[in-house]
């Protein structure tokens, strides 16, 4: 009798044993605690609220956080795109917010009018944006990851120094006393060490958990230094209810909603680039119907989030780079690590322990992790032609040297009007902006073929 051997199961769909979820998911959650708890702390200090306030607009974060990142990798009808995505509140939107939520006609009940409003906006987009995947070969796709790690690489470098070199004082920015601290860049350098070694060292599953006992490394080292401040644990309660509309029902503005979709058109533009690098580790082809329900999960981030007293919400890079670095691409851990994100958003104590954690730690890990992002843009330009086709580097030079562009000289577009000052500050978008046009340029208009539904296994590495 001759049975049919099964099926090989794609290593995004392997549902590991408890335990070793539980581990990997909350490797994720510190990757990406830090930039998730920053956003409200940011904002919450911008608008001058209060820090119990502020403290519920944490809570609030965390929880979405863990329902969307759930519903994206685990799906939701026609909602997710079922990768291991963790969905986190976005940087790109917090100077649109800051100045909505500044403006006493609005305040944060307009923040979360304009929030929600964006959510549609990028719900009913999705299907149409899914369409324009075809304008993504693996030179503009490669492109992309490239500029978003490098993009992203300012940031963890500003955390392993200390936080930022500015900081919020009683009248004004001023700098940053603990920034560059030979402390700060010892642990941090601490971190990033101990990561390298246990990634080479270290086998299987312990190999797997590099960055999260990194982290750990880093924070014992802190904490017997002295240097770890728990100012509100204490204080926190036990068990928190996040409740809806916490600040009012929502206030819908035409040109603060503007400006929220239009930040969400840059995000859906950094969410594809997202879904082709981590659909491409595993070896599974996507479809336009598998994009648009990615970017689904966006818009529905952003409705879930301006109800639950929150923000816009997208695909966090560092958590791409982390399933790069593990090799781990199950998203039933990144599912776990949602699981984990709800329970903190519940238990504030709990959080705020967390959140104790200093940025230099969490940077000596995030420039491992954003660097990785840089290093899977160039991964995917394996499967690009630069042999034969010498355009496409230029392709790669122009596009990253634009995207350079406020990084490097953060007024070279302040001349401009203000709205076009806005939206050239984004690497991303312009450096996207330019790999699409140049490849459209210099190989054409790709030919309208949807992507083949079949999903492909490949060997783990």
């Amino acid at each position: 009798m001759n049975a049919s051997a099964p099926a090989a199961i794609n290593p995004i769909d392997e549902m590991l044993p408890t335990p070793k979820l539980f581990m990997l998911g909350l490797q994720h959650v510190l990757a990406m605690y830090a930039g998730a708890a920053a956003v409200p702390l940011i904002i919450g200090g911008a608008l001058h609220l209060p820090k119990e306030q502020i403290a519920m607009l944490v809570s609030a974060d965390l929880l979405v956080c863990g329902i969307v990142t759930i519903i994206q990798c685990v799906g939701f009808l026609n909602i997710g795109i079922r990768l291991p995505m963790v969905m986190g509140v976005a940087f790109t939107a917090v100077p649109t917010i800051i100045a909505t939520g500044s403006n006493p006609a609005l305040g944060l009940p307009g923040v979360f009018g304009a929030v929600i409003v964006s959510g549609v906006f990028t719900f009913l987009a999705a299907p149409f944006f899914g369409r324009w995947v075809r304008f993504f070969p693996p030179v503009v796709t490669g492109t992309v990851m490239l500029i978003i790690g490098l993009s992203l690489m300012r940031v963890g470098i500003n955390w392993a120094a200390g936080g930022q070199p500015m900081i919020h004082g009683p009248n004004g920015m001023i700098p940053n006393p603990g920034y560059g601290q030979p402390e700060n860049l010892a642990i941090a350098a601490i971190v990033l060490v101990s990561i390298l070694l246990m990634t080479r060292y270290m086998k299987s599953f312990l190999g797997n958990l590099a960055v999260l006992l990194g982290i750990g490394i880093g924070f014992a080292i802190s904490i017997a230094l002295g240097r770890v401040n728990f100012g509100g644990v204490e204080s926190a309660g036990w068990l928190t209810v996040v409740l809806p509309l916490r600040f009012g029902f929502p206030v819908f503005d035409f040109w603060s909603s503007a400006g929220l979709c239009a930040v969400m058109i840059v995000m859906m533009i950094e969410s594809t680039g997202q879904f082709l690098a981590v659909s491409d580790m595993g070896g599974r082809a996507v479809t336009e119907q598998d994009f648009a329900r990615g970017l689904r999960a966006d818009g529905l981030g952003n409705i879930i989030g301006g109800i639950f007293n929150t923000f816009t919400y997208t695909t966090f890079a560092q958590n791409v780079g982390l399933v790069q670095i593990t090799g781990v691409l199950s998203r039933w851990a990144v599912a776990a690590g949602g699981v984990i994100l709800i329970v903190l958003g519940c238990l504030p104590k709990l959080a705020f322990v967390t959140a104790s954690i200093p940025s230099y730690v969490i940077g000596g890990a995030a420039i491992v992790m954003f660097g990785m992002v840089s290093a899977t843009g160039v991964k995917i330009f394996s499967k690009a032609d630069f042999a034969t086709n010498r355009y496409n580097l230029y392709i790669v030079a122009v596009s990253v040297a634009v995207a350079m562009i406020p990084v490097v000289a953060d007024q070279f577009f302040s001349k401009l009007p203000h709205q076009l000052n806005t939206l050239f500050q984004s690497s991303v978008l312009i450096g996207t902006l330019s790999a699409v046009l140049l490849n459209l340029l210099f190989n054409g208009m790709p030919a309208h073929n949807k992507p083949a539904a079949t999903t492909q296994i490949v060997a783990a590495e």
